[in-house]
């Protein structure tokens, strides 16, 4: 991890070394001063591991990738983020602050090239697009990995790994995935949600999928035992439950959870492994820069300190 700042404070402590043993001519009291002076230079060099890009932390050239440049010459990293859900990222209502696991990990990113962090709310039919126009660096919005995005972006080593459900009214007499025949579901424009409960049916053979095809399905028009209905966030799905315009929530687990209120419940099954990554422009320098540091947290135990912490275990 951190090969950047590696070399760099490995070149502090060689270039301090050096200087040492060039001024230092055997006798004993300077040897002990030469000594305890290394020493020094030691602990300076593990300093260095924790300064910024800004304090000297470049690439094994010399030199950072030219979109990593740009971000450090503007001092700003802009990250799209989500603002509704809980654990992962949240605003404020009042103070407008944002909280969460992925709020702390574009925090961490930005400190280690040493610029600030600006946040940009997005949804899950935003966040792509933002990101394709360069009004956003990268993405940490619960942004699901797959073989599709993966053609159109990069993806760093998964931070997290959630599962699909649905969520329902209790009055409503739903408790199982084929309890939603001929049902309305609530997903989210530009998520995997819909098709994750189709396939889960198709799966627990509730439907028989004969008209399935996963690189042509469109939630908007399938109607095979169960259907959907698009909308631009999670809150607005919830006021549709709660007013009957559907018969069902379903998004990831750890994002239902706040919606999950007095007089609702999830359903038996969760299914779909979802897998999180920070999200970047494809083939660009700071994906790799961002699939060592999250690689680097995951083998230190650091995004497990923040899991533990935002209670999303």
């Amino acid at each position: 991890m951190k090969k950047w700042k590696k070399l760099a404070a490995f070149g502090l402590a060689a270039a301090l070394s050096l200087s040492i043993l060039a001024g230092c001519s055997g006798g004993s009291d300077e040897t002990t001063a030469a000594a305890e002076t290394t020493a020094a230079s030691e602990e300076t060099a593990a300093a260095a591991e924790d300064t910024t890009a800004a304090e000297g932390a470049q690439t094994a050239d010399g030199e950072w990738p030219a979109d990593v440049q740009a971000i450090i010459d503007r001092g700003v990293l802009r990250v799209g983020v989500k603002n509704a859900v809980v654990g992962f990222g949240y605003q404020d209502a009042l103070t407008g602050e944002y909280s969460g696991m992925e709020i702390d990990l574009a925090k961490m990113i930005a400190d280690y090239l040493g610029v600030d962090v600006e946040y940009t709310t997005v949804t899950a039919a935003t966040r792509g697009e933002l990101l394709d126009s360069g009004d956003i660096d990268c993405v940490l919005a619960t942004f699901t990995i797959t073989d599709e995005r993966k053609e159109t972006w990069d993806f760093t080593t998964p931070y997290y790994t959630d599962y699909v459900t649905v969520l329902v009214e209790e009055s409503s007499g739903i408790t199982t995935l084929a309890d939603l025949v001929g049902k309305v579901v609530g997903v989210s424009s530009g998520s995997t949600s819909a098709k994750s409960v189709v396939e889960a049916m198709i799966e627990e053979g509730v439907i028989s999928g004969d008209n399935y095809n996963a690189e042509t399905f469109d939630p908007a028009t399938w109607t095979e035992g169960v259907s959907f209905q698009q909308y631009d966030d999670y809150p607005t799905i919830s006021t549709a439950l709660s007013a009957g315009e559907v018969d069902a929530f379903s998004v990831d687990k750890s994002i239902l959870a706040i919606y999950n209120t007095e007089g609702r419940t999830y359903i038996e099954e969760q299914f779909a492994p979802q897998e999180y990554g920070v999200t970047t422009t494809k083939g660009s320098g700071l994906s790799d820069v961002c699939e060592e540091l999250i690689t680097g947290w995951l083998e230190d135990g650091t995004i497990d300190g923040l899991i533990a912490e935002y209670n999303l275990q």
